[in-house]
């Protein structure tokens, strides 16, 4: 199985084939709308921008997993990213990340990618302190916070896991590479 076989909820609860998105590259993450990371739906947007066109798509889910940071409707909270960061990429149901109810499209992404690196005195530091607030975080291959992203290359394969303190600024060298 692979990514491509997967389907997931848009936001008003249709099915939508991951299929569509072949030959794309791919940059999956959790988000949440109340949370210290929330301004990087910001430099997301701003790779959106650049490099769509090109043969980028963005792809956020909506994750209440940790700490209720996304509360409200999915339609309350697409409201509340175009608005204050005028996003523009394709952003799905909120789903759970972890746990018995995670979606099949986060549990075949942790098994390809299980692991991030964390560069930086200050980002181990802040991982660290995020592990001891994450109650749904398991295990080290599950998702320790919002904002965690997939890198996807265009035949399906995923590249690379970037922990939530890696900003989109950081990956785009890695994602123009596969453009």
């Amino acid at each position: 199985m692979g990514i491509y076989d997967f389907s997931v909820k848009t936001r008003k609860g249709e099915d939508f084939a991951l299929k569509a998105y072949e030959g794309k590259v791919m940059l999956i993450v959790n988000t949440a709308t109340g949370c210290g990371f929330t301004p990087q739906y910001e430099g997301l947007e701003s790779l959106y921008e650049k490099y769509h066109e090109k043969g980028l798509e963005i792809l956020d889910f909506p994750c209440n997993q940790f700490k209720g940071q996304a509360p409200g409707t999915d339609e309350e909270i697409h409201e509340f990213c175009t608005l204050k960061y005028n996003t523009q990429f394709d952003q799905f149901k909120k789903i759970d990340v972890n746990g018995e109810n995670e979606s099949p499209l986060y549990t075949y992404l942790k098994e390809q990618a299980p692991s991030e690196e964390i560069k930086g005195v200050k980002n181990k530091l802040a991982m660290k302190a995020i592990s001891k607030l994450s109650d749904t975080a398991k295990s080290q291959a599950d998702i320790q916070w919002n904002f965690t992203k997939f890198l996807v290359d265009g035949s399906g394969k995923v590249v690379k896991r970037y922990n939530p303190t890696c900003t989109p600024e950081e990956i785009e060298k890695d994602l123009v590479n596969l453009l």
